[in-house]
């Protein structure tokens, strides 16, 4: 219950006092390993708030894919742990960055640090946790989105271990 308090007050702050943005609701599956080698596979539940507002560009003004922005987030997993993370993220269109023409297909990497508690998981060898996110979505007619996102959480050796963990995650994400 408190989970859905935080996530509705959450909503409700940013769509009001910071204008427009995405909700972002992800469902995953955490330290996937492609070669079968995990140990602790559970799921991850992610919420972000995607904001609008360009923090700064960096490339030509008709090229949107310079125009880095804000988000904020938490992530919790099946075993407890969790992790709460700010950082930024830049978008394309697909169709437009390959044909020139736009589509329905968005790209949008990220990347963030943040607050990691392993709870009950796996030990990340750190408290202080880095995020790279690479996600395609599709945007529906009514402006929602679909997407499929693969992420890396690593503590970048500050710690006295960095095993790392990834994970695949489906999204549904919503404008306000």
């Amino acid at each position: 219950m408190k989970f859905i308090i935080f996530i509705t007050t959450l909503t409700l702050i940013s769509t009001t006092l910071l204008g427009k943005g995405l909700n972002v609701y992800g469902l995953g599956v955490y330290d996937i390993k492609f070669d079968g080698s995990e140990k602790n596979q559970t799921t991850d539940f992610r919420y972000e708030n995607r904001f609008s507002n360009t923090l700064f560009d960096i490339g030509p003004k008709e090229d949107n894919f310079f125009f880095l922005r804000p988000f904020v987030g938490f992530e919790f997993t099946g075993d407890e742990a969790s992790y709460f993370i700010t950082g930024i993220y830049l978008e394309d269109n697909l169709g437009q960055l390959f044909k020139g023409d736009e589509n329905n297909f968005i790209f949008t990497p990220s990347f963030g640090f943040g607050y990691y508690n392993d709870g009950e998981g796996k030990k990340l060898g750190n408290e202080i946790q880095f995020r790279t996110t690479l996600e395609i979505s599709y945007e529906l007619k009514n402006k929602n989105r679909i997407g499929l996102s693969f992420g890396h959480i690593s503590n970048a050796n500050l710690g006295d271990k960095n095993p790392g963990v990834e994970i695949l995650s489906l999204s549904y994400q919503i404008p306000y």
